[in-house]
C-alpha cells in the first residue's frame, strides 16, 4: 500500500478526527472511505463527460431556451466626501 501526505485544514482534521472516534476508525481509513466515495461518484463524470460537448454530433440540438437567472441588484456606489 503506498503513503502519501496531504495537508488538512485544522478545523476539518478536527471534525475527521471526531468522526472517527465515532466510528471507531483511523484517521488512514476514514481518508480511505472518503477516496473510494470520490471515485465511486467521479465515473459518472468520466463517461458521462460534462456539458454539451459531451453529445455525440449526430444528437439534436435542444429546443429549450436556456433560463436566465435573476440577479442581485448592484449595490450603490459609494458616496464620496467633499474635501
Amino acid at each position: 500500500m503506498a503513503r502519501t501526505i496531504i495537508d488538512i485544514p485544522d478545523l476539518q482534521l478536527r471534525e475527521v478526527d471526531s468522526l472517527c472516534r465515532q466510528l471507531d476508525i483511523s484517521r488512514a481509513e476514514a481518508v480511505r472511505r472518503a477516496l473510494r466515495e470520490f471515485l465511486q461518484h467521479s465515473d459518472s463524470a468520466r463517461t458521462d463527460g460534462f456539458g454539451l460537448w459531451c453529445r455525440s454530433a449526430t444528437a439534436q440540438p435542444s429546443t429549450q431556451q436556456p433560463t436566465q437567472q435573476p440577479t442581485q441588484p448592484e449595490a450603490p456606489a459609494p458616496r464620496r466626501r467633499k474635501q
